[in-house]
């Protein structure tokens, strides 16, 4: 490097070239906090505009008259249009980066939120979730990228830093619908219209840092690529699998709750449409107050244990919960909330370390993955709930933290890499 600089008078080409690609690696080497609390402030308002949906099915369903089956299929809607599109829109991304492809995607957002608060039918209403899932599929995967981008490697605490944001945006959904949507009506929708917009201004800044970066984002996924997994690729495999499936039993569950928990409220304790929506909302505080602590943890002590402790640790909770009062129903919620929420940061991460060079095309799989299983599994339980009882679908799913033991089965990634 000093021959270099040798041989390249100050001012040259060359060595303007050498300092600028010197300047975007000292950017991107240092954990940008800025641009991570932007992508997280981000992800609360993508995050509070799309919980909006399941705040507004007790609406919905009395509007057009609709059964349990139907309110899953809005969620499936929603959920698979998301899922579809994330691990394409991933895999693209890897090899042809599109910085303003955020601000893009938030627009599809806009046009489903417009269309939401004017719809006057059953099959609008999917539509429009629709367009919002597509908006979904663009920010999550190519947020999660930036983030990784800008974490200076502490990638779990970016990671983190980047879902606590759309967690916390999760639980103001069902508070706002409380105060706005319930009151005044369906229609109010249109004013969120606004939070897109702001998203699109924060994101089109995003997407410029982004751009300006680009050189070096190139130049370390082609490094990475190079890279091997210190795993056979049996094991890799494996290991993929194994994270899905924590993925499945960890969603179905979340699902369960954040679709179906209005109605086992009002059903099984005879509270009012507000009175679970506060619950609702206390319920997604949690999953946001605890997602952030799973990715700087795993950082320091292995992602293995923290995936360990999340899904397993909330099983004994959830087994608790069909059996407990309504008081103890809100606190048991709000701990496996808590519990819960911090797996999906370091499974993401354990994830990219499993396949190095492939972030984006991971983020899409496991978010596209998350979002596509807990639309099917909202659509079978709203089926279940409508031959059996809300009751029995939440008894069903007390169980499906009992898959966490297959956490035992992953490899130790930290001590591969020593």
């Amino acid at each position: 490097m000093k021959s270099f600089e040798q041989s390249s008078p100050a001012g040259s080409p060359a060595a303007e070239s050498v300092a600028a690609v010197s300047t975007a690696a000292a950017t991107t080497s240092q954990t940008v906090f800025p641009i991570l609390l932007a992508l997280s402030f981000s992800h609360l308002l993508n995050d509070t505009m799309q919980s909006l949906i399941p705040s507004i099915y007790p609406m919905v369903k009395d509007s057009f008259n609709l059964s349990f089956t139907q309110i899953g299929l809005i969620t499936f809607t929603f959920q698979v249009s998301a899922s579809v599109f994330q691990p394409l829109v991933g895999s693209f991304t890897d090899k042809r980066p599109q910085p303003y492809a955020l601000a893009v995607g938030m627009c599809f957002t806009l046009l489903g939120l417009i269309s939401l608060s004017m719809a006057n039918s059953f099959q609008i209403v999917l539509l429009s979730v629709g367009l919002i899932g597509i908006g979904s599929a663009v920010f999550h995967p190519e947020a999660s990228r930036v983030a990784r981008m800008a974490s200076g490697g502490k990638h779990g605490m970016a990671q983190s830093l980047f879902q606590v944001g759309g967690n916390a945006g999760s639980s103001l959904g069902p508070l706002l619908a409380a105060l706005i949507l319930l009151p005044y009506g369906r229609f109010q929708v249109i004013w969120f219209s606004l939070v897109a917009l702001l998203a699109i201004i924060i994101l089109s800044w995003v997407g410029g840092w982004y751009k300006q970066n680009l050189t070096t984002v190139v130049k370390k996924a082609a490094t990475s690529v190079t890279q091997e997994s210190h795993l056979p690729k049996s094991k890799v495999v494996i290991s993929i699998t194994i994270l899905l499936l924590l993925i499945f039993s960890k969603y179905i569950y979340m699902a369960s709750l954040s679709s179906y928990f209005t109605f086992y409220l009002i059903d099984k304790f005879g509270v009012s449409i507000q009175s679970s929506q506060i619950y609702l909302f206390a319920f997604l505080f949690a999953v946001a107050a605890g997602t952030f602590v799973g990715g700087p943890v795993g950082d320091k002590i292995g992602r293995k244990y923290v995936i360990w402790i999340s899904i397993l640790g909330a099983a004994p909770f959830a087994l608790l919960l069909p059996y407990v009062n309504l008081f103890w129903t809100g606190v048991l919620s709000c701990i496996i909330g808590l519990i819960l929420s911090s797996a999906f940061s370091a499974i993401l991460v354990y994830a990219q370390e499993l396949i190095p060079g492939k972030v984006g095309m991971i983020a899409g799989l496991f978010f596209g993955f998350a979002f596509g299983i807990a639309g099917i599994g909202s659509a079978i339980l709203g089926t279940l709930a409508d031959k059996t009882s809300i009751e029995y679908v939440f008894w069903i799913c007390s169980f499906l933290p009992l898959i966490g033991l297959l956490t035992g089965f992953l490899p130790n990634l930290e001590k591969k890499h020593q």
